[in-house]
């Protein structure tokens, strides 16, 4: 309910800092401009809501697989779909070496599930359905439509800036501007924040499915580590579609500096014993939470505190 009342919070937050924006706007120049913006910002969201899924399929080279291709995949996306109570989702293969896993679609009819090549070799069954159960998740709370909408906020407060940036009233043009750029900053953060809670809600939600929150918090740990043995342009190659992995991996070197002292036997796994033992130890730094701020994805060590609180 946290979690919930964060986001919720969170997306108000949003329409009503764009909402003032647009009122300010309509009382200094009248409503035409504003609203032109608004309409302008919500065709470009639709067109990318509605492309959005053939980006990601040709630039993550997403291979869709049947039942048949790789039945124990398939099937643990079946049977964790029927227990989070959605459609079947499609199952698809990303030929990249980069491990991890995400969801997208335009609805949760319309869901779609992959896992990356190199996920295959380093996960072991319980991770894996820990994993996919993340992303199952994602798909049930509709959060990837809720992020889609969202971005339209920074949108229309970067239009509404270079829109007004060399206006004809100049003082209250360049006041405008000014205005609108703080905003977009600002609500960029705040969407950053919402991404952030969604990674969080996921986790819960994949523990709730799968009653195994340390599998979960293992996976986390394994994707981390298999990153960081990637060269740095493989990881780069990636960097644009990170927002929608299970964990950020431009982050995965400095996030094992931490969790290596999780694995207290060094056979590259977490049990439930590792985990709680790790999570009554761990502290997150101030300077990582100030760069957290700036990140899609919440603080891993964060995560796997979280995942050792749920039964």
């Amino acid at each position: 309910m946290w979690l919930y009342a964060r986001l919720a919070f969170a997306i108000a937050l949003l329409f009503a800092v764009i909402y003032a924006l647009l009122v300010l706007i309509a009382y200094v120049f009248g409503y035409a401009q504003p609203v032109f913006m608004a309409v302008l910002a919500f065709i470009i969201v639709a067109i990318q809501y509605a492309v959005s899924p053939k980006i990601v399929e040709a630039s993550m080279k997403v291979k869709y697989i049947g039942r048949e291709d790789m039945p124990k995949i398939y099937g643990m996306v079946e049977k964790l779909a029927q227990k989070a109570k959605i459609p079947m989702p499609k199952v698809g293969i990303s030929n990249i070496e980069l491990p991890n896993a995400f969801a997208f679609g335009r609805s949760v009819r319309d869901g779609r599930i992959c896992v990356t090549k190199g996920l295959l070799k380093i996960l072991n069954d319980e991770e894996m359905e820990a994993v996919l159960g993340h992303e199952v998740s994602h798909l049930k709370h509709r959060d990837m439509i809720v992020i889609t909408m969202l971005s339209v906020i920074p949108l229309i407060s970067y239009l509404i800036f270079w829109s007004f940036l060399w206006g004809r009233r100049r003082s209250e043009a360049t006041l405008i501007a000014f205005v609108a750029f703080g905003i977009y900053i600002l609500t960029n953060f705040i969407v950053l924040y919402v991404s952030r809670i969604r990674e969080y809600y996921a986790d819960y939600g994949s523990s709730e499915i799968t009653k195994k929150p340390y599998a979960l918090a293992s996976a986390l740990y394994r994707i981390t580590t298999a990153t960081t043995f990637l060269p740095r342009e493989k990881i780069k190659s990636a960097e644009g579609m990170k927002a929608f992995f299970a964990t950020d991996p431009s982050k995965a070197r400095r996030d094992l500096i931490d969790l290596r002292e999780a694995d207290l036997n060094m056979d590259g796994h977490l049990d439930e014993y590792e985990v709680k033992y790790f999570s009554s130890r761990a502290k997150v730094s101030r300077t990582d939470k100030i760069m957290e701020i700036f990140s899609s994805h919440p603080n891993v060590i964060e995560r796997i505190k979280k995942l050792a609180d749920l039964k």
